[in-house]
């Protein structure tokens, strides 16, 4: 079983970078779920989302910040935990997550600086660091952690999303409490 929480390695983002925070976007596999895909013989697939992070995406949500997945593979349980948390931006089928994140930002007229993007894998390094806050988790591709300004204590699929909203909460002066 992964470790589920790890000492942080680097904080290199401000709580002022936090704070400008206006689009919160993210791979799914291995940061919403631990990577890991169950496929049964009828071909069906599964996957494990946090409740921690779903809490935490529907606060975020609540508050205002819009929240995008973008996965390089199309997926009936990504889509039916999106649909379930009623995520408003769910890209699939995109390996090409920077053009994917640019293309979204200006949709919503957001700069480069006002968003995070978290991510695990080489497909993930240019998103992560073209954002103003590149997130990584622990337990990433050594790429992707080289090119994040911010590494989750918390393992993908055990609370890292949760981290990260709870982290742009705090930069802006919000809080989660009920």
């Amino acid at each position: 079983m992964p470790q589920k929480t790890t000492t942080s390695r680097r904080a290199k983002a401000s709580r002022a970078a936090w704070a400008k925070i206006k689009l919160l976007a993210m791979d799914v596999d291995g940061v919403l779920t631990d990577g890991r895909v169950i496929v049964s013989s009828d071909g069906t697939e599964a996957k494990q989302f946090s409740v921690l992070d779903g809490l935490g995406l529907a606060r975020l949500l609540r508050l205002g910040i819009p929240v995008a997945w973008i996965s390089g593979r199309a997926s009936g349980a990504t889509t039916a935990r999106a649909t379930e948390l009623k995520i408003p931006h769910v890209i699939q089928g995109r390996v090409d997550k920077l053009p994917a994140l640019q293309e979204l930002a200006a949709q919503l007229g957001v700069s480069r600086e006002q968003c995070v993007y978290i991510g695990d894998d080489i497909i993930d390094v240019a998103a992560i660091a073209w954002a103003g806050v590149g997130v990584s988790v622990p337990d990433a591709m050594p790429m992707a952690l080289k090119a994040a300004s911010y590494i989750t204590r918390r393992a993908g699929g055990f609370g890292a999303v949760r981290e990260v909203c709870e982290q742009i909460a705090a930069a802006k002066g919000l809080t989660f409490e009920p």
